[in-house]
């Protein structure tokens, strides 16, 4: 199985430099002993309460591109401290990934407050993407409703295998802007459709359009 290593001291002293190679040949050893392949190691010498780092940033990438299924740490703090701690723990746990620490001699131990704030993290991410749906579905309806015809306007754009599309559809902003939807519902009806375009976005765009023609 597939497996990466995680090293991070706190400051960018020279003298730390020994502590990331003693951690790195450690828990190339310890994947080893818990029949794990490392695929790559990462590392950074910062503080464990930004989550800004390096190292770190391409671990997330490396472990979601990679279907990686464990990562290996000193301890628990290396991963990070305070509230960057459980962000982390988070989205690796959204990955499936497992961390093995060697202080745990295997599979983290979490306390049950960690526990607890995790299975609330899930529980409030799972129905945010449930609002976020049903947003997309009332302004689809709300759209449907005000005659907008999604399968004749958008009849010959976009990918047919429903990727996201970068491009901003302005003909339909203005003619979802003029059937009476807000910014917002604009926004939700086109990412239903597949255009990932931000409130923002679309306020932007038709704004620019109502310059360009005059329009009062």
């Amino acid at each position: 199985m597939k497996s990466v290593i995680y090293c991070r001291v706190s400051t960018e002293k020279e003298s730390q430099e020994t502590s990331l190679t003693r951690q790195e040949e450690e828990l190339i050893e310890f994947a080893k002993l818990n029949n794990y392949e490392v695929e790559k190691v990462f590392s950074d010498q910062h503080s464990g309460y930004d989550i800004e780092r390096e190292g770190l940033l391409d671990l997330l990438d490396y472990i979601k591109q990679n279907e990686i299924k464990a990562v290996f740490v000193q301890d628990e703090t290396r991963i990070g401290r305070g509230n960057g701690r459980m962000a982390v723990l988070h989205l690796l746990q959204k990955t499936n990934t497992s961390i093995y620490t060697l202080q745990d001699k295997g599979v983290i131990n979490l306390n049950e407050m960690d526990t607890m704030l995790l299975e609330i993290l899930a529980l409030v991410e799972e129905y945010q993407r449930k609002l976020h749906n049903a947003k997309i579905k009332r302004g689809m309806k709300k759209a449907v409703s005000q005659g907008y015809r999604p399968e004749k306007n958008l009849k010959t754009r976009g990918n047919p295998e429903g990727r996201e599309r970068i491009d901003v559809p302005l003909e339909e902003v203005v003619r979802l802007r003029n059937a009476g939807l807000t910014y917002e519902e604009i926004s939700m009806t086109l990412k239903g459709l597949g255009f990932n375009i931000s409130k923002a976005t679309v306020h932007r765009r038709y704004m620019e359009y109502i310059e360009t023609h005059g329009v009062k």
